[in-house]
């Protein structure tokens, strides 16, 4: 294998990360409606998707550029979901519905930090507290683990949020509120 093959399939699998990473933030901006930044995040992806496979159907009997191709993809994947976990906050609702405790959970979550509102409601079995909040996708798993650890059987349903406004948020990893 020659040196100028070599970098070749290093190009393509580079070249691949990157179009499936801008594919991945691209969709994480169309449900935001950033209309603008999506479509020139598309005109990339198309852009050097037409350059990456043009150069591996030149010659689909090579290989190393397939596997480069292909390896590209699933790495590209990888690292689209990880900027978006770490760098674009995502906001969730988590809707609890308890029919014991749902006072004592709610003040729970708001010593922890958490903002919560409690709601009244209706449900097969009779009366429910609905506890809602809105967090980042962050702080989806300690929310859960601490209702959990009060009331194992409590009933969470979690959604994401297009759009935050206002509010009490708690953002654990600086310390600051929005």
């Amino acid at each position: 294998m020659t040196t100028d093959a070599i970098l070749l399939a290093a190009a393509i699998f580079g070249l691949r990360v990157v179009n499936n990473m801008i594919s991945t933030l691209r969709v994480v901006f169309i449900t935001r409606q950033m209309k603008l930044v999506a479509a020139v995040m598309a005109f990339l992806e198309a852009w050097i998707f037409a350059v990456v496979i043009s150069s591996v159907v030149q010659d689909l009997g090579n290989t190393w550029n397939l596997l480069a191709y292909c390896g590209g993809f699933a790495v590209g994947s990888y690292v689209g979901m990880w900027i978006e976990s770490r760098f674009i906050t995502s906001y969730m609702i988590v809707n609890v519905f308890v029919r014991e405790r749902g006072h004592e959970i709610a003040q729970a979550l708001r010593a922890q930090g958490f903002g919560v509102t409690e709601t009244s409601g209706e449900g097969r079995e009779g009366a429910v507290m609905i506890l809602r909040s809105v967090i980042t996708s962050r702080d989806v798993p300690r929310f859960s683990a601490s209702v959990r650890e009060l009331l194992p059987d409590a009933f969470i349903a979690i959604e994401e949020a297009r759009a935050v406004q206002q509010g009490w948020i708690t953002r654990h990893s600086n310390g600051h509120q929005r």
